[in-house]
């Protein structure tokens, strides 16, 4: 579990109720001054309006699935990838290629299974490359679709905010020209200056964090899939397993591979 996103929006949430309540002088009755439904309204409703007008549904209907991938911080691990494929460049120089076909089978990730059983049907090693780093492309590209489409969320936000406040403030310029309006000067007040808040909100507590996790989660399984590419490349080549290790290495920081080591020693 991302137990650091959950920390930093708990933290977000505490420290501006903190800031609406007046600390260090608290007053709970503060709170209600900053709920206002026109405001929702115009910043929330609005905001999800224009992403459902603009946003393919097949993006749309991954919002579950987004969250679950947020969350989520131990989908890809670089050295577990290396170990395997150091694991597999051994048997593959002790037994040969099609020794892997069971390894394949035992594979849960589909692009890593998938890699395999290039190498055990004896596909060109460059045709190899190709089909896999194509499906990297294709996979980053809908990733990008993903992240672009709570970027565009973010950006919308803040301009639903600055519509709700000119909404308030016509208004309130309307209720001058009235006798009986002078007493929803307040409210109309209230309302363009909440909206613009919401606004902020929304776009930076909400879509914002998103669309970080959401390209940083794509670039470290793309880190991890062009590991799997260069390592069954250069077991198809008949790379000596330590060595294929120790350039798989410098896909990683130091300090990772500190921690992996750099053993895994070939026959």
């Amino acid at each position: 579990m991302n137990i650091f996103y959950i920390i930093g929006l708990v933290l977000s949430i505490v420290f501006i109720l903190l800031g609406m309540l007046g600390f260090p002088a608290i007053d709970m009755n503060k709170l209600m001054n900053f709920v206002d439904g026109p405001s929702a309204m115009i910043v929330v409703g609005c905001t999800i309006g224009v992403l459902v007008a603009s946003v393919p549904f097949s993006t749309l209907k991954s919002l579950p699935k987004h969250f679950g991938i947020v969350m989520n911080t131990k989908r890809f691990q670089p050295d577990t990838y290396i170990d395997q494929l150091t694991e597999l460049a051994n048997r593959a120089r002790r037994d040969g290629l099609l020794s892997l076909e069971g390894a394949a089978a035992e594979q849960t990730d589909p692009f890593f299974k998938q890699a395999i059983m290039l190498l055990v049907d004896g596909t060109d090693g460059d045709r190899v490359r190709e089909i896999l780093v194509n499906d990297i492309e294709q996979m980053s590209a809908r990733h990008d679709a993903g992240a672009a489409m709570y970027e565009k969320g973010s950006a919308l936000a803040p301009a639903f905010g600055m519509v709700g406040t000119l909404c308030g403030l016509i208004n309130m310029c309307k209720g001058l020209n009235m006798d009986d309006g002078s007493s929803n000067i307040g409210n109309d007040m209230g309302v363009a200056m909440i909206t613009t808040l919401y606004g902020c909100i929304v776009a930076h507590m909400i879509f914002g964090p998103l669309a970080s996790h959401l390209r940083a989660q794509d670039e470290e399984e793309c880190l991890c899939k062009m590991i799997i590419v260069e390592g069954v490349t250069g077991i198809q080549a008949g790379e000596n397993p330590k060595f294929l290790r120790e350039r798989l290495l410098t896909f990683v920081s130091q300090k990772k591979r500190a921690a992996a080591g750099s053993g895994g020693g070939g026959e």
